[in-house]
């Protein structure tokens, strides 16, 4: 019988090497405090690649679970990160950690639309509950909505400078559902679908599901060129567009009356199916006279207005006005792939817009919106300047998306980089786009973007 070989460690050389002799139980604590205490202590610079677990767990002759334990809490502290694939390392500006981030994340990522404002939903909730027909909004029932619920959407659209008929409408589950009601009725695999070279993350995914190619067409600060779509339309046979015409996600961009009018020219003389996302329209509806796409191309289109941001997250509310001639196929393919709104949901924000309430919500939310774009105005600057819930960072970063998200995750603040909203591969500019709306309070909105400044200021 031969003995197995024994590793030495002794003049291995580990990143983070603990003291065996002074080694003590529990393990675990006394193996957190001395990784903590010498990344705070400057001993273990940011960056610095830690040993795998199984290896320093070898060094020490302790189980590997142990270190598993020490390296996950020193995660959540947000000290260390770890890269898919790459291994453990210690995080940048580790002495900007403090109690408020080792919490929940702060959230400049997702964007959740204010949702701690919410009063005036529950005002509606309980008005709908009271007026004792609640039983009817549990049947079946048409899958476009009911007459008045499709009144409430006729009327909020219309502040919108989108103008139709009620047989033109239909409420779906948010605006994701309805663009993915629009591409299954309108589009068949294999079509083209022009779209901004960086544009809603949502499409690509449904596009690349649905074998939909989508053609990315040539931007300038008032959005997408009407003559490279032109060029691209007669060399690429392309069937549809989609638009985010005001305040474009996730640029940003709010294209003016003249690049509408030079696009929908280009649709009109082409046949173009338009998708139109105008999800951010109700912010600036007062102060912008933008003539929607559906009136420019006389209701010959589809327009999707998401209701989650303006009045409530949680109810999953879209309105679609659509062409005649498209109902059809639409109501189709809203039954057959059983996309049913809540019905009690549709009835709350019917409500919310009959009542009056929901346009004070909208206010409240916007003024909120102005107020969370000047705390960001107070760390970055932004050529645009509109009024968004979201911002559009242009960085010099040029670290992998998951390294960069990753480090940042790890001082305890999300973002999504652009590579998450493009099309063109061949775009080599690097963003971020960063939420305002979805911090529980202003003072964890300036702390993630105090982290977020001193990150991209040191890399």
């Amino acid at each position: 019988r031969y003995a197995m070989p024994v590793n030495s460690f002794d003049n291995y050389p580990l990143t983070w090497k603990p003291d065996k002799d002074k080694l003590r139980s529990p393990y675990y604590k006394y193996l957190s405090d001395d990784l903590e205490n010498k990344i705070i202590n400057g001993l273990l610079k940011p960056g610095t690649l830690l040993p795998p677990q199984r290896e320093i767990a070898d060094y020490l002759d302790i189980n590997y679970t142990t270190i598993t334990r020490v390296y996950d809490n020193l995660k959540k502290k947000g000290l260390i990160y770890g890269v898919m694939g790459k291994g453990t390392y210690v995080a940048y500006f580790h002495e900007m950690v403090n109690e408020e981030v080792n919490g929940d994340c702060i959230e400049l990522g997702a964007v959740n639309a204010f949702s701690q404002y919410s009063d005036l939903v529950y005002k509606a909730t309980r008005e709908v509950i009271e007026k004792g027909y609640l039983h009817k909004l549990y049947e079946y029932s048409k899958p476009e909505g009911h007459p008045h619920q499709l009144m409430a959407a006729k009327r909020w659209l219309e502040q919108l400078n989108v103008h139709c008929d009620i047989d033109e409408l239909a409420i779906l589950t948010g605006a994701q559902n309805a663009l993915c009601v629009a591409l299954l009725a309108l589009f068949h695999p294999n079509d083209k679908i022009a779209c901004d070279e960086f544009t809603y993350a949502n499409l690509i995914d449904l596009a690349k599901m649905l074998n939909i190619i989508l053609v990315p067409i040539d931007n300038d600060d008032n959005g997408m060129i009407a003559d490279d779509l032109e060029k691209k339309v007669k060399s690429m046979g392309i069937k549809g567009v989609y638009l985010m015409p005001g305040c474009s996600n996730p640029t940003t961009i709010i294209m003016p009356m003249d690049r509408r009018k030079a696009i929908a020219r280009v649709i009109k003389e082409n046949d173009l199916i338009l998708i139109e996302d105008d999800i951010s329209a109700w912010l600036f509806a007062d102060e912008m006279a933008f003539t929607s796409f559906y009136d420019l191309l006389d209701h010959n289109s589809v327009y999707i207005c998401g209701m989650t941001k303006s009045l409530c997250p949680g109810l999953r509310i879209a309105y679609m006005a659509f062409s005649r001639k498209y109902r059809k196929n639409i109501l189709n393919a809203i039954l057959n792939v059983n996309i049913k709104t809540s019905s009690l949901d549709a009835e709350i924000i019917s409500q919310l817009v009959l009542n009056g309430d929901g346009y004070k919500i909208a206010s409240k939310k916007k003024k909120m919106t102005k107020e969370a774009c000047d705390i960001y105005y107070q760390y970055f600057d932004d050529k645009y300047h509109n009024v968004s819930y979201y911002k559009w960072l242009k960085i010099n970063c040029d670290k992998p998306m998951e390294v960069l998200e990753n480090e940042l995750l790890a001082l305890g603040v999300r973002v999504y980089h652009s590579d998450r909203f493009k099309v063109k591969v061949t775009n080599n500019d690097h963003y971020l786009r960063i939420s305002l709306c979805s911090c529980e309070n202003k003072q964890k909105l300036k702390k993630g973007l105090e982290i977020l400044k001193h990150y991209l200021d040191n890399n």
